[in-house]
């Protein structure tokens, strides 16, 4: 039998030219596709409520009686209004349509069936809006499908009826059956069904469990596959280590944690015939460029280059200064370049970097560009890898033989997301601050205590420090209750710090002009910076002492805590205040997990089980595949899948083995590879 995934949804019944066009709109273009359209949600119809004992507002499921024909009242504007009552043995209520002009056809007076949907307390009594219905006889758990115009859930529904069908009895199973077993996994035909029409909720947990594995369990093996098929064979040798040397250079001492993530690198150089893929991941402030100081200077006593890439101008600046300061009086010799720089400065540098004149190179994408080149780069080191595509990376490291690579990121990941979102590189975590780092303080207020904030402010920047305050928006209106940034400058300009050089930068600002603003701020000429969160990943100001964040309830934890970052720096005590109005109880907790720890990771765990994944990577900055079924934010799920590629690893030794592959065909399949589907 041909594979389904190349079967046409033309070839179900029903289903023409313009169904087949409203699928493709889905995302579904085949038999197979559709099978793995899962639902987005559930209803379960099995628990049905007696109208008398609604007593509050709530989704309910009630079994009733249409007790009159359907009236439809069209009003201003050309919407439908239809309205109905429904009956049981206990009472009565209301049902009301909006612009559904075929739906007096579909309910009929005086059948029985099941209504389900939102129940509300209003003036008129008791009212169901819009709900879904069923004649009786379908109760049970119904699934709910991602829609498009003209294509409703009940047609969605029995296509896929139609395409499990076509399943044969013995479905290939990319999951053998050993691992089966010893994880407690349904089969793929009965999870199939199971997940699409559950006959109860036991039976959709099990196909749900079995489903969710396997796209976790083939995600997590292909990032491993991809690291280790990655670059080959390095040609950058590293013989000696001077990672004590570096060490005893410095004015002051690294912690356990530095020192652990340092020997890692240099375990990885020297012992590995492969280049080094590695992620140095720690909070801000905890001491990253100290450890990519100490793995540059041992490659490049090696005799190898060494260059940095920071996402943006000022960054680059930032860094190239600390680098200088870390290894002055060592020999080396340092170089900055940016696109800023005057032509004939930047010809001069690439000309001394071609001639291996130059030791360490800082810049920013004019690193990458075709007219830079590297006498032998040794070593790649990256800064804040989200902000940096997988092939500026990869064009980086062409500029030299299979050079090492290390990443550092100051975004806390949780470890079992981890593992995955950063599968093809080895992970080192600096997990302490260094002793003269201060925790940052933080609180939360209200906005009737906002004036009081500003006194703080005022308070702080004349002792001679800075302050910075952020809004989640920019433009005014766009929500009436959210701070617009410029429109907020403004009026602090004007009134509470008008005797205050005040700033603002915000994302649909130009780069250039982003970047001299911070620089203004960074230099002192600016002592307030009124900001979105542009600057969450922005300029190092060790006397920034206080950080405002407006509407906190915006914003994630990850993100809150990132900005919380930018403060902190330098040696005096400093601040966040967090301000909202929104004390739901799930906001509260949120910020209060603020309040009550500076540890990123920690925060990072809560944030994932609160909010997902979202946080931590904006619109997919990930660039992981796209899951059809696997939420980020299930770390039961996360754990077992990690659980089970430990198992196949140590099992089946060869992931290349036949018993794995259909698990292989659906990696290359998640992998947009082209490899055989196993719906055969």
């Amino acid at each position: 039998m041909a594979s389904l995934y190349k079967m046409p949804l033309s070839s179900l019944s029903g289903i023409g030219p313009k169904r087949v066009e409203q699928f493709n709109k889905l995302g579904v273009n085949s038999v197979g596709e559709l099978i793995t359209f899962y639902p987005r949600a559930y209803e379960d119809w099995s628990n049905v409520t007696k109208i008398a004992d609604i007593s509050q507002s709530g989704v309910y499921c009630v079994k009733a009686i249409l007790a009159a024909p359907i009236s439809d009242r069209r009003v201003s504007g050309g919407m439908i209004i239809s309205k109905g009552a429904v009956y049981d043995d206990t009472g009565s209520l209301q049902l009301i349509f909006f612009n559904n002009r075929y739906i007096s056809s579909m309910l009929t007076y005086g059948i029985e069936y099941f209504f389900y949907g939102k129940i509300e307390f209003n003036d008129y009594g008791v009212q169901m809006t819009s709900p879904t219905f069923s004649q009786i006889g379908e109760a049970g758990i119904h699934p709910i499908y991602r829609q498009t115009a003209g294509l409703n859930g009940k047609t969605i529904a029995n296509a896929v009826r139609q395409s499990l069908k076509l399943l044969p009895p013995v479905v290939n199973d990319p999951i053998p059956e050993q691992v089966r077993k010893a994880f407690n996994l349904w089969g793929l035909r009965e999870a199939l069904n199971g997940i699409h029409f559950p006959k109860n909720s036991e039976e959709l947990e099990n196909s749900r469990k079995r489903l969710v594995t396997e796209e976790l369990v083939v995600l997590n093996l292909g990032m491993k596959n991809l690291r280790n098929h990655s670059r080959g064979v390095s040609s950058v040798k590293i013989e000696n280590d001077y990672s004590e040397e570096f060490e005893d250079h410095l004015p002051f001492t690294l912690t356990n944690a530095q020192k652990r993530a340092i020997a890692d690198c240099v375990d990885d150089i020297k012992e590995k015939s492969a280049p080094m893929n590695r992620l140095v991941q720690g909070d801000v402030g905890s001491g990253k460029t100290a450890v990519a100081a100490s793995v540059c200077y041992t490659v490049i006593k090696n005799g190898f280059q060494a260059a940095f890439m920071a996402p943006t101008e000022i960054l680059a600046r930032q860094h190239f200064e600390t680098f200088k300061k870390l290894l002055q009086d060592t020999g080396i010799k340092v170089e900055l370049l940016t696109g800023a720089l005057k032509e004939s400065e930047k010809k001069r540098v690439r000309a001394e970097l071609q001639s291996g004149e130059i030791d360490l190179i800082i810049g920013t994408h004019a690193l990458i560009t075709d007219k830079t080149e590297f006498n032998n780069l040794g070593v790649a080191v990256t800064d804040e890898q989200h902000r940096f595509g997988v092939a500026q990376r990869a064009k980086l490291l062409s500029k030299g033989k299979n050079p090492h690579l290390l990443v550092m990121s100051a975004t806390p990941i949780p470890r079992t997301l981890g593992l995955i979102i950063f599968g093809d590189l080895d992970i080192s975590i600096i997990d302490e601050l260094p002793p003269s780092r201060k925790p940052v303080k933080t609180v939360l207020f209200n906005t009737s205590q906002r004036q009081r904030v500003f006194g703080f402010i005022k308070k702080e920047i004349a002792a001679g420090r800075q302050a910075y305050i952020v809004c989640p928006l920019v433009e005014e209106g766009e929500l009436d209750d959210v701070v617009s940034a410029e429109e907020y400058a403004a009026e602090l300009m004007l009134k509470q710090f008008s005797d205050i050089p005040v700033g603002v930068v915000h994302g649909q600002m130009k780069s250039d002009e982003k970047e001299a603003v911070m620089s203004k701020f960074a230099s002192g000429e600016l002592k307030l910076l009124v900001a979105t969160t542009v600057i969450e990943v922005g300029v190092d100001v060790p006397n920034a002492s206080v950080m405002v964040i407006e509407n906190a309830e915006r914003f994630g934890l990850s993100q809150l805590h990132q900005l919380r970052g930018r403060v902190g720096r330098g040696s005096t005590q400093s601040y966040c205040v967090l301000i909202s109005d929104h004390h739901n109880e799930q906001t509260k907790q949120r910020l209060e997990v603020m309040c009550s720890t500076n540890d990123g990771f920690k925060i990072a765990d809560e944030d994932l089980r609160m909010r997902g994944p979202g946080d931590f990577f904006g619109s997919r900055q990930h660039g992981l595949p796209q899951l059809a079924i696997a939420d980020f934010a299930d770390t039961k799920s996360l754990e077992l899948s990690q659980k089970i590629v430990d198992y196949i690893l140590f099992t089946y030794k060869d992931l290349r083995c036949d018993e794995l592959k259909l698990l292989n065909a659906e990696i290359n399949r998640l992998f947009d590879r082209g490899g055989k589907n196993t719906l055969n």
